[in-house]
């Protein structure tokens, strides 16, 4: 093994579909990191809100150059499949309605963590710290939204 493998952090690929402006949709693999002892994966909203301002993409269909560092500024939202239920057990959810600013309507429902003093859908969108939003779609697949590409959120009955 080589001193550059050695270092190599194993990383498995997750296929998703990102839309990215002014690009649009592209489909392929972000890489997540895999925990040597339990064997799970990194969960793509940790990369998406990470320090990094690029993120790696191998591009699906684009074999002269399919790997792309993709700013996270530009992401507007990540398709990643559907969603695991074990993460949505432990938390309340809320329903709601995105709207996006390029006429997309997202519905779906969001889970926090939260305080319950602080644990209102306005609570939430305000998080500072993190870029992105998991909501989980009304077909149960996980979307990944930039809140700076969010115009307005509505809230929504569950029923």
């Amino acid at each position: 093994m080589t001193g550059r493998e050695e270092l190599r952090i194993p990383k498995r690929p997750l296929t998703v579909t990102l839309w990215v402006h002014p690009e649009g949709p592209v489909v392929g693999c972000l890489f997540l990191a895999e925990s040597g002892e339990t064997g799970t994966l990194e969960d793509p909203l940790e990369v998406l809100n990470g320090p990094a301002p690029f993120i790696v993409v191998r591009r699906e269909g684009a074999p002269a150059d399919p790997i792309r560092f993709y700013n996270k500024r530009a992401i507007v939202r990540v398709l990643c499949g559907p969603d695991e239920e074990e993460a949505w057990a432990a938390t309340a959810a809320q329903a709601c309605e995105l709207h996006l600013m390029d006429g997309t309507v997202l519905r779906g429902t969001v889970r926090h963590s939260l305080p319950p003093e602080r644990a209102r859908l306005y609570d939430f969108f305000n998080l500072e710290r993190e870029r992105f939003a998991r909501i989980r779609l009304e077909d149960g697949e996980a979307c990944l939204v930039n809140k700076a590409y969010v115009v307005a959120v509505i809230p929504r009955d569950e029923g």
